[in-house]
């Protein structure tokens, strides 16, 4: 052990305005209605890859509509925005894995439960192999319960423009701001009051 850092430290985590799903239980609150379209990436040179998104099949390109190879082929997607109990922060939520849309699809029409905005909801991922694609997914909701306080005074101070991933742009930017469309936004935290329960 050598004192070349301080005792103690771990490095900081770097704050994303997107939510992405982890190994275990990750435990969130839908915050808007869903966009859906079809989402595929192309290739930007030194950029590397970035996402196009459209809404509907027909504004598809021909070359992806056909691509064999499925990592260049366009994949349905959902999207809105969530607070993660796990982060504190109002983050953006795309989800493409089916079994995750059947899940929340059903809950929306069944009407114990209606309006995922109504109750937490908990998407377990869990491993099942050694390949990436090897996982399953399983969706939980809460019992309907309102809002947390500081949730919704968080929420107010972070708008969120989702119609902005059709245009490439960042949904955290100030709309009234063009030439800085594309610099991220804060997108909050606070030490909510609730937080997500751990599954075993």
């Amino acid at each position: 052990m050598t004192d070349f850092l301080p005792k103690g430290y771990t490095a900081p985590e770097v704050q994303s305005n997107y939510m992405t799903l982890e190994e275990g239980v990750n435990s969130f609150r839908v915050l808007s209605p869903a966009i859906v379209g079809y989402e595929w990436w192309v290739e930007q040179g030194v950029e590397g890859r970035r996402p196009v998104r459209v809404r509907t099949l027909d504004e598809i390109p021909d070359e992806v509509r056909e691509a064999t190879d499925s990592r260049q082929q366009a994949k349905h997607f959902w999207a809105f925005s969530v607070y993660n109990y796990a982060s504190q922060t109002i983050q953006v939520l795309e989800i493409k894995q089916k079994t995750v849309m059947r899940a929340i699809e059903a809950f929306v029409k069944n009407p114990k439960w209606g309006d995922p905005q109504r109750y937490d909801l908990q998407i377990e991922k869990v491993r099942t192999g050694s390949q990436e694609r090897d996982v399953e997914y399983n969706v939980i909701p809460e019992p309907p319960s309102p809002l947390d306080e500081g949730i919704v005074e968080l929420v107010r101070g972070v708008p969120v423009r989702l119609e902005a991933l059709y245009e490439g742009q960042d949904p955290f930017a100030e709309p009234q701001e063009p030439a800085q469309a594309n610099r991220p936004r804060h997108n909050g935290q606070r030490g909510a009051s609730r937080r997500a329960r751990a599954y075993s």
